[in-house]
C-alpha cells in the first residue's frame, strides 16, 4: 500500500459524519453505490474493516485512524488555502476541543478570548469527562482536549497545564448537623453531592481519610453541571469538592465552610492536541497555556505555593494508604492521578 486515495479517505469521513451511506452520498453529490464502492476499495487497500455497518455507522479502531487523518488533511487544506489567499469556501477556521465542565466554568472560556480573530476562528466545545476527552481525540472528533492523562494519544502531543485545586466544603448548617464527630467517619455516611455516576472525586477523598476502608456515603445527589454542583452544595444538599475559584467567594461570605482538618485535593490537567502545523490550533494552544498558567497551580516539580490558612497536611488520619498508586501528597494539597468527571 503506497498511498491512501484522497477521494476514498474523504468519503469515509463523510460516512462517519453523516451517519449513513445515503446521507454521505447526498452530501458528496454522488450515488450511494459510489460511496459504498469507495469505502470497500479503501478497506481492501488497507486490509482492514474500517466501518461498523450500524445505524449510525461507527468507525472501527482502524477506521478511527483514517478518520483522524482525514480531519487533519482537511485542516491542512484549509490552512494552505488561507495562506495562499484563495477563496475559503469552508468559512472560518473551526477548532473542536474537548474540555471538562469545571474547567469550562472557571478558566477555559477566558482562554478562548485571548485567541486572535484575524483570520476568524470558531470554537466547537465538547463537554466531556476526563476519560472520554482522550477517546474523542482517538476518534478524530476533536483536535485538542483538556485531559487528566499524561500519556499522549497516538498522533498527539501533550503538555502539563497545572493543578486544579478542589476544596472540601459544606454549609455551616450541614456541618453542624452531619459532621459532629470524626470527619473521616462522618463523611462515610453524610449526604454527598456528585457530578454524575462517573464522578469519583468525593469517593477518593473519603478513601484518603479512611485509609481506603470506605468511599463517600450512599446518599448521593447527582448534579451534572459545574455551577449547579456548587449551588447544590451551597443549598445544603450535601458536602462536595468544589473548585477553589467557585468556593472562595462563598467561603468569604460565610455560606460555606472548609471541612477541617482535611486538605484540598489537586487534580493534574494536561493539554493534548494533534501533531499538526495549524496556525489556528497553535493560537488556541498558546492561549490555553497562558491562561492556565495564571489560573491553575503550577504542575508538580514547577514550584508549589506555601501552606494556606486552615491547611494541615500533617493532621492525624490523613496518611495515604488506600489511595490508588500514583496519588501522592504535594504540599498542602493531595494530588490525584486522574481528573474529576466534571
Amino acid at each position: 500500500m503506497d498511498e491512501l486515495p484522497l477521494d476514498q479517505v474523504r468519503t469515509l469521513l463523510a460516512v462517519v459524519d453523516e451517519g449513513t451511506f445515503d446521507a454521505a452520498a447526498a452530501a458528496l453529490h454522488v450515488t450511494p453505490s459510489a460511496v459504498s464502492q469507495r469505502v470497500k476499495a479503501l478497506e481492501q487497500r488497507t486490509g482492514r474493516v474500517l466501518l461498523m455497518r450500524t445505524k449510525p455507522v461507527r468507525p472501527t479502531g482502524s477506521g478511527e485512524v483514517v478518520v483522524r487523518f482525514a480531519r487533519q488533511l482537511a485542516r491542512l487544506e484549509r490552512d494552505a488555502r488561507a495562506e495562499l489567499g484563495l477563496a475559503e469556501d469552508g468559512g472560518p477556521a473551526r477548532v473542536p476541543v474537548a474540555v471538562n465542565a469545571d474547567s469550562l466554568a472557571t478558566w477555559f472560556l477566558p482562554a478562548l478570548t485571548r485567541v486572535p480573530q484575524d483570520p476568524p476562528v470558531c470554537f466547537e466545545l465538547y463537554r466531556e469527562d476526563e476519560s472520554h476527552t482522550t477517546a474523542l481525540l482517538r476518534e478524530g472528533q476533536v483536535m485538542a482536549a483538556v485531559t487528566s492523562s499524561p500519556d499522549p494519544v497516538a498522533g498527539c502531543t501533550v503538555r502539563p497545564l497545572g493543578l486544579a485545586r478542589y476544596l472540601p466544603v459544606a454549609t455551616p448548617e450541614f456541618a453542624a448537623r452531619h459532621l459532629t464527630g470524626t470527619l473521616a467517619e462522618d463523611l462515610r455516611v453524610a449526604p454527598t453531592v456528585v457530578f454524575d455516576r462517573r464522578d469519583e472525586l468525593q469517593d477518593a477523598f473519603v478513601r484518603s481519610l479512611t485509609r481506603g476502608r470506605s468511599g463517600a456515603g450512599r446518599i448521593r445527589h447527582l448534579v451534572p453541571a459545574s455551577d449547579g454542583f456548587r449551588d447544590a452544595v451551597a443549598a445544603g444538599l450535601g458536602w462536595g469538592l468544589v473548585p477553589e475559584p467557585q468556593a472562595e467567594p462563598l467561603l468569604r461570605a460565610g455560606r460555606l465552610v472548609r471541612l477541617a482538618p482535611a486538605p484540598p485535593m489537586d487534580v493534574p490537567l494536561y493539554w493534548q492536541q494533534w501533531k499538526l502545523d495549524s496556525p489556528a490550533l497553535s493560537a488556541v494552544a498558546a492561549a490555553v497555556a497562558e491562561t492556565a498558567a495564571a489560573a491553575l497551580l503550577p504542575p508538580a516539580g514547577a514550584g508549589r505555593p506555601g501552606p494556606r490558612a486552615g491547611d494541615d497536611p500533617e493532621a492525624p488520619g490523613l496518611s495515604r494508604p488506600g489511595v490508588p498508586p500514583g496519588a501522592v501528597r504535594t504540599g498542602p494539597g493531595r494530588r490525584l492521578p486522574w481528573g474529576p468527571s466534571r
